[in-house]
């Protein structure tokens, strides 16, 4: 196997599209293998690279099934749900914190003080 062709950052032929310019376009890589390197230079590390498919060999992306919908409805739910008090939060739970914010910090009340 030869080395890929690598580009630079913006300057890609056309042809070649990274895994979230095909998704914005309903296409997903279909098993294909990288076709080429994208680099972007840093100063100090090593150059940022993105991947680059071929978009003739893209397929479409796979539909929803009602069965992945509840699956993917669930998981979203479970990441709301305190495991503490067991509400549902109304955003998802910083893994920093591990519980809603009133169950994190019990101390400091909701209620506006009195003067």
């Amino acid at each position: 196997m030869g080395a890929l062709p690598v580009f630079r950052w913006r300057l890609a032929p056309d042809g070649y599209a990274t895994r979230r310019q095909l998704r914005a376009h309903g296409l997903r890589p279909g098993g294909q293998p990288v076709a080429a390197e994208l680099q972007r230079p840093r100063r100090r590390r090593g150059p940022l690279v993105a991947y680059l498919y071929r978009i003739e060999l893209a397929k479409p992306v796979r539909p929803m099934t009602p069965a992945r919908r509840a699956a993917l409805a669930k998981a979203n739910a479970a990441r709301r749900t305190c495991p503490e008090c067991r509400r549902d939060a109304g955003y998802v739970i910083p893994p920093s914190l591990g519980t809603c914010v009133p169950c994190a910090y019990p101390d400091h009340s909701e209620s506006p003080r009195s003067t």
